[in-house]
């Protein structure tokens, strides 16, 4: 009956590892559309709304999801007074507390902290085109994670499964 118990914990904890990993797959669009939807709003606040950057990033933050929400909000708290960094200091304290959180890649990470590096220490019009390229850069992105959500999904669910079985085998 022990045995009998141990195989069904661990064929179960298997295919939670594998769901888990599935889920991964499928929230990275999602969070990359996201990401598109915050940079959208981060250009309009910055090209027809005349807004400092740290209430910019604030408000997005406020309109924006978990897990990009606590990102925004705190690039923006460490902008403001007492701590007054620069965008792109900002950006990068706050990709190392809340990045992880996200099911976003390290390509997505580089493409926002090479944007962060051109807010806020240009004009206008150079911000709005360095976030257009971010912009297209991020769809690009998108494309290959629905490629990547359609391919390895199903696989990553059921290879949880058949591997949690495999342990289960070899044990007994």
């Amino acid at each position: 009956m022990l045995k009998l118990l141990g195989a069904v914990l661990i064929v179960l904890a298997g295919t939670l590892a594998g769901f888990k990993r599935a889920a991964q797959y499928a929230d990275r669009p999602r969070h990359i559309r996201g990401l598109i939807a915050a940079l959208q709003r981060l250009e309009t606040e910055i090209q027809y709304g005349y807004t400092p950057l740290p209430e910019a990033l604030r408000r997005i933050g406020m309109q924006s999801k978990d897990p990009l929400r606590a990102f925004f909000l705190t690039a923006a708290e460490e902008m403001s007074p007492p701590h007054n960094c620069s965008a792109e200091e900002a950006v990068r304290r706050s990709m190392e507390i809340h990045w992880n959180s996200a099911s976003l890649k390290g390509t997505e990470k580089e493409i926002f902290r090479q944007l962060s590096c051109t807010l806020g220490t240009s004009d206008r019009s150079n911000q709005s085109t360095h976030i257009a390229l971010a912009l297209q850069q991020l769809k690009q992105e998108e494309t290959a994670a629905r490629e990547d959500q359609g391919k390895y999904e199903k696989v990553s669910k059921s290879l949880g499964l058949l591997l949690g079985a495999l342990i289960v085998i070899l044990i007994f």
